[in-house]
């Protein structure tokens, strides 16, 4: 029934398996590949024909991560798989970008890539296993794919690279390194670094580069047994259009890229591409659309050409210099943080937020429900590039260009422990002609700065483009938008005055060398610096005092059994401090409790009324409080946080009180002094020894009491025993208890003959064989 074919390799001390023949044969081509536990499912199907007018590549790649895979079901109220998470969505595009460019020019037939994670072992990361999937499902298509590449996660500890590391490592080590290539050169890079050289960064990127050349020899001898026949394409000579275009409108071009301004270039270049279209205007409709697509093909040889053969860019500038930049913090008035970057015709308003804990994202994911406390999130607006277009939640683009700035930040921020707060980091894009995500990087930078995070250093991007030609090329500083859109590669670097924090790199040939990438990172370092010095014009680090408008978080810690004490029955207590003091209070596990207001008044009254829950009375010292009910024989004061003591009615006032009402009320506030605590932790106050008025400690005047008549009971017994009162209570005026016994009390005796009875018996100590220690005759 199912014809199988299966290539398995040891990779990085565990196994990967590729499997096709069994799964999803209906797709021009499926493969399961297998990580260790990790199994992920990529088909590739593919249109057997170009839609009428098509004229770019339609290519969508979608990773789904089902949560079967780690044995969970979803949260929230649907319970299954929605929308694409913001993991998801970056995985689809670690997939797309590096095999894009290898699909050849003219190729328009629409293309889906859906892979699948149906199997999660928590350590072999499924991102990976997913590309590899997807380049070995789309080189057993048939479809004419110049692939296959590889790709490998690379982590660096204790100065080694590690294959395939496992998150502890990733996250315990400097280095987080995505890396996609062919056996001959590397197409795609992504990664998050703490402050590493740019040699460190560039041999990191060629240790993935030499371990993924076994995946692809693997994905190679797959081909060889289960391959589909490939496709024929259909190769067209537009030599003789593109001369005639040339011809037509080359000067025309030529001229529009001398132009620096970009609104009267994109004027000219307009006026440009009429005159192609009336050029050949008696051709065909296949035909225009074509010199259309050959009109962009012109522009890219002539800027090309410009730079390679004169070092002309498009706007006058030599291959390294950087446009101007002008840096302002402090831009808008309410927010906790904020700074207008701009660079040349690239601008961004970028505003820090700080929150507390209950601001925090929560992340629902196959690893579980985890919690990040840094966000980064970019808005690019269609008026930033002078356009009318869709206006509303972010796409796939926003998400990644986000998401990158976030890399670069990351590793510079303080740890919760030092900087207790939630950090949202906002950039809006207000113009662009050039790399607006390092423009957030820069002004993400200085809005923490200005928001009083206290970052390790300030960090810069710059984003750098390649033009290649045979052996020939340039690596150009700072692109601007047509250089990124004609050129071959997009490469940003952020990082500090000591070393990378992310480096991406996207590009549109197929593939480029180590000698490339290395004077693209030197390069690189040369135009960070620059930047870095034109952003401490505006702030070189972080204020030392937060805005007023931010909250101030105050930590404290408690014990771990007091924790339910400050929660109180369903969580009462807790919303009361919070409802009555405005300050909002966390409470973790360990017993760290924070205080967060804008309002140091209202983090001081929350702070002494947990203190008050928490701390232990201490004798002798005196407290403020509250009677809350009153008993005849004293009043209760509430004078800690939760805790009451009792005020007896002798320790009211010197003198005598009758009736606790006629001196107190509930709900007045007294001052107490506690005098002492018993054994079962009830507290002993005393309202006379302290000033009601003032609250300073009083001497205490009353005179002690004098010992009752008759002596000390425990030093002399003998003439209480001997008493009425010692008889009475051993006797309790019974006499003779036959009769009682019997039922019949007899005739009722009068006091005297009550009083006799009593002293008979107490006399002659004669209480019915009783021993003398219960008797209390011991003379």
């Amino acid at each position: 029934m199912f014809t199988i074919h299966k290539e398995e390799i040891n990779w990085g001390g565990r196994t990967l398996t590729l499997e096709t023949g069994r799964i999803a044969r209906q797709a021009d081509a499926a493969v399961l590949a297998t990580l260790g536990e990790t199994v992920v499912l990529c088909a590739v199907t593919a249109a057997k024909s170009m839609k009428e007018g098509q004229d770019f590549f339609p290519l969508t790649v979608h990773y789904q991560e089902k949560y079967s895979a780690a044995g969970r079901i979803p949260g929230g109220f649907f319970k299954r798989e929605r929308g694409a998470t913001e993991h998801e969505t970056l995985t689809s595009r670690l997939i797309d970008r590096p095999v894009r460019p290898l699909f050849p020019e003219g190729f328009y037939n629409e293309i889906n890539v859906i892979a699948q994670v149906l199997s999660y072992d928590g350590e072999a990361e499924a991102d990976i296993l997913a590309m590899v999937a997807a380049s070995a499902a789309l080189t057993l298509s048939g479809v004419p794919f110049m692939g296959p590449i590889g790709a490998a996660r690379v982590g660096y500890m204790d100065g080694e690279y590690i294959l395939n590391p496992t998150k502890t490592q990733v996250k315990e080590g400097s280095l987080d390194l995505v890396v996609a290539g062919t056996s001959d050169a590397v197409m795609m890079v992504e990664s998050e670094a703490k402050e590493l050289s740019e040699e460190e960064m560039l041999n990191g990127v060629m240790f993935a580069h030499r371990s993924i050349q076994p995946v692809i020899d693997a994905i190679i001898r797959l081909a060889e047994k289960a391959a589909k026949d490939p496709w024929d394409l259909a190769v067209t000579d537009d030599k003789a259009m593109l001369a005639t275009l040339k011809k037509a409108v080359g000067k025309d071009i030529d001229a529009a890229y001398r132009l620096t301004g970009k609104s009267a270039r994109q004027a000219a270049l307009a006026a440009a591409k009429d005159k192609a279209k009336a050029a050949f205007a008696d051709g065909t409709p296949q035909e225009q659309m074509k010199a259309i697509k050959l009109f962009k093909k012109l522009e890219a040889d002539i800027v090309r050409g410009a730079i390679l053969k004169e070092g002309r860019r498009i706007d006058g500038r030599d291959t390294k210099t950087v446009r101007p930049i002008e840096a302002m913090v402090g831009f808008l008035p309410r927010t906790h943080g904020s700074a207008l970057f701009t660079r040349g015709e690239t601008q961004s308003i970028v505003t820090t937020t700080l929150g507390t804990a209950d601001a925090e994202q929560m992340i629902d994911g196959l690893d579980g429900l985890r919690y990040e406390r840094f966000m980064l999130h970019y808005n690019f607006p269609p008026y930033s590039v002078g356009e009318v277009g869709r206006f509303g939640a972010p796409g796939r683009r926003e998400i990644g260009h986000g998401k990158l700035a976030w890399r670069a930040l990351h590793p510079l921020l303080p740890s919760k422990e030092e900087f207790p707060y939630t950090i949202r980091v906002l950039s809006d894009i207000t113009e662009s002609n050039g790399s607006s995500s390092m423009a957030t990087v820069c002004g993400g930078s200085l809005a923490l700065m200005d928001a009083g995070v206290p970052l390790k250093r300030p960090c810069a991007g710059i984003a750098m483009g390649l033009i290649l030609e045979g052996k020939y090329f340039a690596v150009i500083s700072d692109i601007l938008g047509d250089e990124d859109h004609l050129g071959d590669m997009d490469f940003k670097v952020a990082g500090t005055s000591e070393g990378v924090t992310s480096l991406q790199m996207d590009i549109k040939v197929a593939g480029i060398t180590e000698e490339i990438m290395r004077v693209a990172l030197a390069q690189a370092k040369d135009g960070r610096a620059h930047i870095l010095g034109e952003m401490a014009k505006a702030l070189s680090g972080a204020r030392e005092s937060m805005s007023a408008h931010a909250p101030r978080i105050e930590t404290m810690s408690v014990p771990k059994d007091k924790i339910r004490d400050i929660i109180g029955t369903g969580g009462k207590v807790i919303r009361e401090i919070v409802a009555t003091t405005g300050a909002k209070v966390d409470i973790e596990d360990d017993g760290t409790v924070k205080i967060a207001s804008s309002d140091p008044a209202q983090i001081e009254a929350a702070k002494n009324w947990i203190i008050g829950i928490v701390a232990e009375p201490e004798v002798g010292k005196i407290y403020t409080g509250k009677v809350v009910s009153m008993v005849d024989f004293g009043a209760f004061v509430n004078f800690m946080g939760a805790k009451d003591g009792l005020v007896h009615i002798s320790e009211i006032k010197n003198e005598r009180v009758a009736n606790v009402k006629d001196v107190l009320s509930e709900g007045q506030q007294v001052k107490v002094k506690v005098i002492g605590v018993d054994d079962r932790g009830k507290v002993k106050l005393s309202m006379r020894l302290v000033d009601q008025e003032t609250g300073e400690e009083l001497p205490d005047t009353r005179p002690p009491r004098e010992p009752r008549e008759g002596g000390d009971r425990d030093r002399d017994r003998g003439p209480r025993r001997d008493g009425d009162r010692g008889d009475r209570r051993r006797d309790g005026g019974r006499g003779d208890r036959g009769p009682r016994r019997d039922g019949d009390r007899g005739p009722r005796r009068d006091r005297d003959d009550r009083g006799e009875g009593r002293s008979d018996r107490g006399g002659d100590g004669d209480a019915g064989g009783l021993p003398s220690f219960l008797t209390g005759n011991d003379d």
